[in-house]
């Protein structure tokens, strides 16, 4: 009970050393159960290229930002909970070595380690830790589940023309990414905008490609919608249509039970003032 009580109060220590990093930001770390696994210094893959950032991991978020003064002041912190993060392993680049692959939903990027030990000591720990919170959340574990998670963006940096339409870019010839496959393409190639939720609440900026992807995907779910109304109604007629001629059937045989012939009474006079008829029903 004395060592639970002595983690407890390190690890709120810890915690509060690293929140205090960031000065007043309206949002506290300290909440019950959480726990600071480890934190490091990782080469985060920018649109400006390479930039080393601070990563902090707890047992159910990543927390990565800016360094202001190494170990004392940091900026712009980024917290992603660990059960939207999916990662992928890389080989060496021939700029960056050590690097693997975070995705979310939000947002994708590359980062990189000092050393394949570390390297794997980080993708370890967050799979781990990953695993751990969706079970304390009565969740499953699932490695090959798919989900809508963005694209990393290529640095601007890394291409001199456009990806799309290999235009060599220049001061008037803009840089630009699209936000759906994160390819670097020039403005003619990237004037449309998307609305893709998992991003922005807004249209944002997609490259010509992305756009006729979406077009193609909206066209093939609305034929699908069709085909899907189009069985319904027919496989509903089919249900149907057993039921009514059973029902004409019946209400056939009932009809020729009641269709008597009318008796005639006697012969109608118009002078007379009495006369008797039979009614069918």
């Amino acid at each position: 009970m004395a060592v639970h009580r002595t983690f407890s109060r390190v690890n709120q220590e810890r915690i509060q050393a690293v929140e205090s990093t960031f000065g007043h930001t309206g949002k506290t770390l300290q909440i019950p159960g959480r726990i600071l696994v480890g934190e490091g210094r990782l080469l985060k893959l920018c649109r400006r290229g390479p930039k080393p950032k601070a990563f902090f991991l707890f047992n159910d978020i990543l927390v990565y930002s800016s360094i202001m003064v190494p170990d004392r002041k940091n900026k712009n912190r980024k917290i992603i909970p660990l059960d939207e993060v999916q990662q992928e392993d890389l080989k060496d680049g021939k700029v960056i070595a050590n690097q693997w692959l975070i995705r979310t939903p939000r947002k994708s990027f590359y980062v990189a380690a000092a050393s394949p030990e570390e390297k794997q000591a980080w993708m370890d720990h967050i799979e781990r830790y990953k695993a751990l919170h969706l079970q304390n959340k009565g969740h499953t574990f699932d490695r090959t589940a798919k989900r809508n998670f963005t694209a990393a963006w290529i640095p601007e940096t890394a291409p001199e023309t456009c990806m799309r339409c290999s235009d060599r870019f220049t001061f008037v010839n803009r840089r630009h990414h699209c936000r759906m496959c994160g390819f670097v393409v020039c403005g003619a190639c990237s004037k449309d905008r998307a609305l893709l939720l998992n991003i922005s609440s807004r249209p944002v900026r997609v490259c010509w490609h992305c756009i006729d992807d979406l077009k193609n995907q909206d066209e093939q779910e609305k034929r699908q919608r069709s085909n899907k109304a189009k069985n319904f109604k027919k496989k509903s007629l089919e249900d149907l249509r057993p039921s009514l001629e059973s029902s004409s059937k019946e209400d056939s045989e009932q009809d020729s039970e009641y269709q008597v012939l009318t008796k005639w009474l006697g012969t109608l006079q118009l002078n007379d003032l009495h006369f008797c008829y039979t009614k069918p029903e």
